[in-house]
């Protein structure tokens, strides 16, 4: 075989196979790699979760009342009240102020057993439960704003792109690499 002719066809399957890489590089493509991202702000969620917050408190209870009308008191404070009453003056004057003195006494008598009931209390804890509402804030997504060429858009992504998007055949890459 000739010796140019090998060389012309080693040459030639040397240009054809840079001429297909070259095909394939798309040197000659001008259209845009990326777009240009020109704002992008997070969509956040908020969630609302309840839960149950207890705490004890101490309570004062007035103890149960036995005689609700004070009946003892006003007798006791009548019986005594009238004893000191017959101590004063006699005849007529001893009976008006014997009189003078069951009444006033059992009317202070009433008022010592009512103030006793009243300061007679007991003590419990009481456990008092209230629902509670954590709020938790999560990002679901992002509006971004881009150019790309002339044209300026905008669409939700599940990640912030950064500076640019990458665009492949003129569509935008939006999945994750």
């Amino acid at each position: 075989m000739n010796k140019s002719l090998v060389t012309g066809l080693v040459i030639g399957a040397a240009v054809v196979t840079t001429g297909a890489a070259v095909a394939n590089l798309d040197i000659f493509d001008r259209s845009p790699k990326f777009a240009e991202v020109l704002k992008v702000d997070a969509v956040k969620e908020t969630t609302r979760t309840p839960r149950e917050v207890c705490s004890d408190h101490v309570v004062t209870h007035q103890a149960p009342v036995k005689d609700e009308k004070r009946i003892a008191g006003t007798v006791i404070g009548a019986v005594v009240g009238g004893v000191l009453g017959n101590q004063i003056g006699d005849g007529r004057g001893q009976k008006l102020a014997t009189a003078a003195g069951a009444a006033a006494g059992g009317y202070a008598g009433n008022k010592v057993q009512q103030r006793m009931q009243n300061g007679n209390t007991y003590t419990t804890t009481e456990k008092r439960c209230e629902t509670v509402y954590d709020s938790n804030e999560k990002i679901v997504g992002y509006n971004v704003r881009y150019r790309l060429g002339d044209k300026e858009d905008s669409v939700r992504m599940d990640r912030d792109p950064g500076a640019q998007i990458p665009v492949v055949n003129g569509e935008l890459q939006l999945a994750h690499n």
